[in-house]
C-alpha cells in the first residue's frame, strides 16, 4: 500500500475563465495535450459524460477511464460507469494503491470539477492566454486555499492556438 494518493484535477481554462464550448475544448493546443498525456499517463482519471463524449479516442490509453453518469444504462466501453462521485473515488484510490500511482487525475467536465474541488490536493491548470467565448467555466482558485508551487511557461507553436502557462498549485496546508 502506498501512502496517501493525491486528487489533482487537470484542466485547461482561458484567462476569463472559460473551459468548454459545445461540448468540447474552445481552442487547439497540441503542446498542452503533450503535458495533459504526461501528468495523467498510468495514474485513474475520472470524468464526467459530456468529457467522455468529447474525447476523440475511447479509452484514453494507458489510465483506468472512470466516467460518472446519472445515467446507470450508459455505455462507455473500455471505460468503467459510476453513479456517485464517492463510488468513482473509491474505484480510483483502489486501483492507484494497486498500480502504485500515488494521483487520480479528474479531467472535466464543468459539474465534475466543481464537484471534486473541495476535496482535491493539486490543480494542474494550463492557464490559456486569450478571452474566450464558452458555456462552461472552472471554479474561481481561491489564493487563500491554493499556493502555486511551480509554473512553466509555453509559447505558441504552429499547432496551438494560443500562449499558456501551466501552473501546479498544491492546497495550503492549514
Amino acid at each position: 500500500m502506498i501512502g496517501k494518493v493525491i486528487l489533482a484535477l487537470v484542466v485547461a481554462m482561458s484567462d476569463n475563465g472559460v473551459i468548454g464550448r459545445d461540448g468540447g475544448l474552445p481552442w487547439h493546443l497540441r503542446s498542452d495535450l503533450k503535458r495533459f498525456k504526461e501528468i495523467t499517463q498510468f495514474k485513474p482519471i475520472i470524468m464526467g459524460s459530456t468529457t467522455w463524449d468529447s474525447l476523440p479516442k475511447k479509452p484514453l490509453p494507458g489510465r483506468l477511464n472512470i466516467v460518472l453518469s446519472r445515467d446507470p444504462r450508459m455505455e462507455a466501453e473500455g471505460g468503467i460507469i459510476c453513479t456517485s462521485l464517492m463510488e468513482a473515488l473509491d474505484i480510483a484510490r483502489e486501483h492507484a494503491a494497486d498500480d502504485g500511482a500515488d494521483e487520480i487525475c479528474v479531467i472535466g467536465g464543468a459539474n465534475v470539477y466543481e464537484q471534486t474541488l473541495p476535496k482535491a490536493d493539486r490543480l494542474y491548470v494550463s492557464h490559456v492566454h486569450a478571452d474566450v467565448e464558452g458555456d462552461a467555466h472552472f471554479p474561481p482558485i481561491d489564493p487563500a486555499v491554493w499556493q502555486v508551487t511551480s509554473e512553466e511557461s509555453f509559447s505558441k507553436t504552429e499547432n496551438d492556438d494560443h500562449d499558456f502557462t501551466l501552473r501546479v498549485y498544491d492546497r495550503v496546508k492549514k
